[in-house]
């Protein structure tokens, strides 16, 4: 099996980095392989509201200039993910943000790409406003029918400068443990599949409260 883990922070080794390899290396005890595709330092666009994703149908976002379309086949092919997270002003970073958009709009559009895969979150944060950025990663997990495996904190590590979380002797437990118990349900979600299958997938039901 293999999760594919999302860097959204400037800092290629920074504390988010750090955050999301404790989390892998508990993945690797498993025999489960992390890929971390760094886009936060990249120049990534907002989705326009466009709609093509959903009228192609072709698993593309339309502008095909930067790193979403490539890599929503790495994630439609893996078993997990780990979104990651710096916070700005109690949010993530703006480039997560619009990767994420873009990203989660095009799976939702093609038949939920991402559907019964594993989902975690994964903030660092130097001081206030982690547990609004985490819940904002949360959303997008939500969305996509996802199943996401929790561990005895919010999934929260702290400190400023590169590598300080590592100190954060409390938020290294909570990654650690997010990290066996992301393991134990990917496991167990594949032995269910080859069991039971999955459900059949309703069609999504579009509301508009203007008429």
């Amino acid at each position: 099996m293999k999760v594919v883990a999302i860097n959204g922070s400037p800092k290629k080794d920074g504390n988010t980095f750090h955050a999301i390899q404790v989390v892998a290396e508990q993945l690797n005890k498993e025999g489960i392989e992390v890929e971390i595709i760094h886009i936060g330092n990249k120049a990534i666009r907002g989705c326009m509201g466009c709609g093509q994703c959903s009228k192609q149908k072709n698993e593309k976002c339309i502008y095909d200039t930067d790193e979403v379309n490539e890599s929503i086949q790495k994630l439609k092919l893996a078993d997990g993910m780990i979104l990651g997270s710096p916070v700005f002003f109690s949010g993530i970073a703006g480039t997560m943000k619009s990767f994420l958009d873009r990203v989660f709009f095009v799976a939702g559009s093609n038949a939920s790409l991402f559907r019964y895969k594993v989902g975690v979150s994964v903030v660092a944060d130097r001081r206030a406003g982690a547990v609004a950025a985490y819940s904002q990663l949360n959303n997008y997990i939500n969305y996509a029918e996802m199943f996401m495996p929790s561990s005895n904190y919010w999934n929260v590590s702290f400190g400023m400068l590169p590598g300080e979380v590592l100190k954060d002797d409390e938020g290294i437990q909570t990654m650690r443990i997010l990290g066996r118990n992301m393991a134990w349900l990917m496991n167990a979600i594949d032995k269910g599949k080859m069991e039971k299958g999955i459900p059949e997938r309703e069609k999504k039901i579009l509301f508009n409260y203007i008429r």
